[in-house]
C-alpha cells in the first residue's frame, strides 16, 4: 500500500532539511568502520588488557573473525524497571556462546528514577542524565572491542541516552533488550483518585502510602503509558528490538525466550555475522517518522517531543515540532491506555499490543515499511505476535483487537488526530498533548498566576489562593535554567481545581511526565524564560488564552504594552544534590524543540567546523 501523503510529505521535508547533516553523519560512520578502532586493529597489549579476565572466552576474543557483543547496562536494583537486568549479562554470555559468539559488559550508565525524584531537587538532573548516559555509552564502546551492541535500558531518559550514544558508533549493529512491565497492581485511575483525596486532606499519608505501594509493587516498568513504555513502543516500531518484545512481563518463559532469541539474532547481524545491519543505517529519516507516527497513534508521552529530536540529531537527522504537528493531523489515535484511558499496558498487550497496532498502521499506509530493521524478515515481522512453543520463540500473525475500548482500527479510532499540537502565539512555541483532555477543556481563557517553582504552586493551592479560574504559569524551568524538570507534582492539585468546576490550565517552559493527564498544559515553551523568552513578560492577572483547537497560546495584552514590558530576571541557580556539577550542561543554549541538549549543540559545532572533510 502507498504511504499516506502527509506522512510522505513530512518525510520528504525532514530528508531535505537533513541533507547536509545526514551526509556528514554517514561519512563519519564509514570512517569509524573502515579506519576507526576495532578489535582486529588493537595492539597485542591493548587486546591483552581487554581479555585478561575473559577465561574460557579468550580464544574466541583473539579470533578477529568472531563476533563479540558489547553490553551497555543501566542496571540498578533501586529502579524497579531495571532490577531484572542484574542477571542479564551472565545470561547474554551463555546465549552468545550457543551461536559461537562472545559477550562482555562494555560499561554501565546511570539510571535514575523520575518517580523517586518527582518534585525533588534531584529531578533537576533528570534531563541531564540522558546526555550523561549517552556519554557513558560512548565511553564503553570506545574500547573498540565489539562487533555488535546490546543496550539494556527501559525508562524515561535512559533509552534516548543509550540510543544517542550508540548512534555515534552507528557502524555497529545494535539492539535494545527490554525487560518488560511489572504485573498490574492498583489501577492507575484509583491511584490518581487517592492522590487527589490526599491533596484535599480527605485521606492521610498512611492511605496514600498504601495506594502507592499497591501500584508500584514489583520488578518491571510502571504500568501506565508514560515515557518508559512509550520508549519501548518507539524502539520497536523503529525496528531496533525483536518483534513484539516491548510488553512481556519480567521473569516469564516468554521473556526468557525473547532475550535468548535477541542475542542469537544480534550475533547474526553483527559485523562478522551473515546479515550485517548497522545501527546508523537502521535509524534513517523514515525510521524516525515511524517513531513519530507510533507516538501519535498510541497517545504516547510528550517527553518525546524533546527526546525524538535529540535521537534524530545523533543520527544527523533534523526534525521539529511542526513535523510532529503535521503528522498528528493525519495519524489517528487508535489506543487508549492510562492516562488517556483507564487500562494499563498489560491490558493493551493482552488485547493485541504492538503487533496489532503495527498491522493496523501498515494497512492504512501510515508507516514506512521499507526500512532496515534488525529482524530477518524486515518490517513485516513486526506485525506478528510472539509465543513460546516447546521452549522456543515462535511468531504468529497479529489478530484484530480483542477489546475496542483499549485498541481500535484506523477506520474507527478514538480520535481522528494524534493528540499532539504545536502551540504558537505571542508566548512562543510549545507542545500540547490533547489525547487525554476532555473536549470542554481544550480552550481555556483565564487570568494568569505566575510562579518560579513547583513548591510555590503547591503552597498557593494549600493556602486557597487558586480557588478560581486560573492559568498557572511556571517559568524558569527550561533546559538552560534548571535542567527542565518534570512538573508532575502539580497535577493532583490542578486536577482537584478542575474537578471543582474551575477553568484551569498550565503554561510552562518546563516538562510534564508521560503520566500527566486531564489538565490542559502548554509545555516545553520556548524561548524559555531563562533566555528572555516571552513567558518572562507575563504578570499576575494577565488574561491568557490556551486553545488546542486553533493551536494558539497568547497573552491577551495590548501589543504596545506587551512589547514595552521588561522580562523578569532569572532566579539564582540551584545548588545541592549535585546540581552544581551539571552547570556545564546549562551553559550552552539549546531549545527544547531541538532536544534541549548542550552536548549535542557542542557536537554539531565541532562537526560544522570540520564540514565534509571527514576522513
Amino acid at each position: 500500500m502507498s504511504v499516506n501523503s502527509v506522512v510522505e510529505s513530512v518525510t520528504a521535508r525532514i530528508i531535505e532539511r537533513s541533507k547536509v547533516s545526514r551526509r556528514r553523519y554517514l561519512a563519519l560512520m564509514e570512517r569509524n568502520r573502515s579506519k576507526g578502532v576495532s578489535r582486529p586493529r588493537l595492539a597485542c597489549g591493548n587486546l591483552a588488557h581487554a581479555i585478561a579476565a575473559a577465561s574460557s572466552d579468550k580464544a574466541g576474543l583473539m579470533r578477529p573473525t568472531s563476533n563479540n557483543i558489547g553490553i551497555i547496562t543501566t542496571y540498578n536494583d533501586m529502579l524497579s524497571a531495571h532490577q531484572p537486568y542484574g542477571r542479564y549479562p551472565d545470561q547474554i554470555k551463555l546465549f552468545a556462546r550457543e551461536v559461537g559468539a562472545t559477550a562482555q559488559v562494555a560499561g554501565g550508565a546511570p539510571a535514575m528514577c523520575d518517580g523517586v525524584t518527582q518534585g525533588q531537587e534531584g529531578m533537576e538532573l533528570s534531563l541531564f542524565s540522558r546526555d550523561t548516559i549517552a556519554m557513558s555509552t560512548a565511553v564503553g564502546l570506545s574500547h573498540g572491542m565489539f562487533e555488535g551492541v546490546a543496550l539494556l535500558g527501559i525508562c524515561d531518559k535512559i533509552v534516548p541516552g543509550l540510543l544517542i550514544g550508540a548512534l555515534r558508533f552507528g557502524h555497529l549493529p545494535t539492539m535494545l533488550i527490554p525487560a518488560g512491565p511489572m504485573t498490574s497492581g492498583l489501577p492507575n485511575k484509583e491511584k490518581q483518585r487517592i492522590r487527589q483525596l490526599y491533596v484535599q486532606g480527605k485521606v492521610g499519608q498512611d492511605e496514600l502510602m498504601e495506594a502507592e505501594n499497591a501500584s508500584y509493587h514489583s520488578a518491571g516498568t510502571c504500568t501506565f503509558y508514560g515515557t518508559a513504555n512509550t520508549n519501548q513502543m518507539m524502539v520497536e516500531i523503529m525496528g531496533l528490538m525483536m518483534p513484539d518484545a516491548s510488553f512481556i512481563n519480567p521473569n516469564t518463559p516468554l521473556r526468557q525466550a525473547m532475550t535468548r532469541a535477541s542475542i542469537h539474532r544480534l550475533a547474526e547481524i553483527s559485523l562478522n555475522g551473515e546479515d550485517v545491519r548497522p545501527l546508523g543505517q537502521c535509524v534513517d529519516e523514515k525510521a524516525i517518522v515511524n517513531a513519530a507516527v507510533g507516538l501519535l497513534a498510541t497517545g504516547g508521552s510528550t517527553n518525546h517531543a524533546i527526546h525524538l529530536p535529540a535521537i534524530a540529531r545523533a543520527a544527523g537527522i533534523r526534525i521539529d515540532w511542526e513535523d510532529l504537528s503535521r503528522l498528528s493531523s493525519a495519524v489517528p489515535q487508535i489506543t487508549r491506555v492510562y492516562p488517556s484511558g483507564s487500562e494499563d499496558v498489560n491490558a493493551f498487550n493482552r488485547v493485541g499490543g504492538m503487533p496489532t497496532v503495527i498491522a493496523e498502521l501498515c494497512d492504512a499506509g501510515l508507516l514506512h515499511q521499507d526500512i532496515m530493521t534488525i529482524s530477518r524478515g524486515g518490517f513485516s515481522d513486526y506485525a506478528r505476535r510472539a509465543i513460546v512453543e516447546e521452549g522456543q520463540l515462535e511468531y504468529v500473525d497479529a489478530k484484530p483487537s480483542l477489546d475496542r475500548d483499549i485498541l481500535r482500527d484506523v477506520a474507527q479510532p478514538f480520535r481522528e488526530d494524534g493528540g499532539m499540537k504545536l502551540m504558537t502565539g505571542n508566548l512562543g512555541r510549545g507542545i500540547y498533548k490533547t489525547s487525554a483532555i476532555q473536549d470542554e477543556h481544550l480552550t481555556i481563557e483565564a487570568p494568569a498566576r505566575v510562579f518560579s517553582t513547583q513548591q510555590a504552586v503547591v503552597d498557593a493551592y494549600q493556602n486557597g489562593e487558586l480557588e478560581r479560574d486560573v492559568v498557572v504559569v511556571v517559568r524558569f524551568q527550561g533546559p538552560e535554567a534548571n535542567g527542565m524538570p518534570e512538573l508532575h507534582r502539580l497535577m493532583p492539585s490542578l486536577g482537584v481545581l478542575q474537578d471543582r468546576g474551575f477553568k484551569v490550565a498550565l503554561v510552562t517552559d518546563g516538562r510534564m511526565s508521560g503520566a500527566s493527564g486531564k489538565v490542559p498544559a502548554a509545555i516545553h515553551l520556548g524561548p524559555e524564560a531563562q533566555t528572555g523568552g516571552p513567558i518572562a513578560r507575563i504578570q499576575d492577572g494577565d488574561l491568557i488564552r490556551v486553545c488546542a483547537r486553533t493551536g494558539r497560546l497568547e497573552a491577551l495584552v495590548d501589543a504596545a504594552e506587551w512589547g514595552a514590558r521588561p522580562v523578569t530576571p532569572p532566579p539564582p541557580p540551584g545548588l545541592g544534590t549535585g546540581r552544581e556539577l551539571f552547570a556545564i550542561m546549562r551553559g550552552v543554549p539549546d531549545s527544547a524543540e531541538a532536544g534541549g541538549s548542550a552536548m549535542l549543540a557542542m557536537m554539531e559545532r565541532v562537526i560544522d567546523t570540520i564540514g565534509d572533510d571527514i576522513h
